[in-house]
């Protein structure tokens, strides 16, 4: 059985992470970080700890880890406290973020 990443919400049956495809904005059906309604200056915008699925902060998770991941944390804490030791989301943001980037292609700037 494969584990999602701590930083995933799902991985799907091939294998890539289905978790920024399932985060939403709160106050509507937009994507998160995509969102148009009155809460758009603040959830277009996201630093610190993270869900799983690194679109919403920590506890207002909308992927389909939030049933799991919405809830005060018990036992060890990561260092900033907003998630399990074992899946930290705050000290880990720039190194998965620019794991996250080289893993896209960017075919905008290719030949033809």
């Amino acid at each position: 059985m494969v584990h999602p990443a701590s930083t995933c919400c799902k991985i799907s049956g091939d294998g890539s992470c289905a978790c920024a495809a399932q985060a939403k904005c709160s106050c509507g059906k937009e994507n998160a970080l995509h969102c148009t309604c009155n809460k758009a200056s603040t959830e277009n915008t996201v630093s610190g700890a993270r869900c799983s699925c690194r679109a919403r902060p920590a506890g207002q998770c909308t992927c389909e880890r939030a049933t799991t991941e919405n809830h005060p944390i018990h036992g060890e804490a990561c260092p900033c406290g907003k998630r399990p030791s074992e899946s930290c989301t705050c000290e880990k943001v720039d190194k998965v973020d620019a794991a996250v980037e080289q893993l896209e292609t960017d075919f905008t700037s290719r030949a033809h």
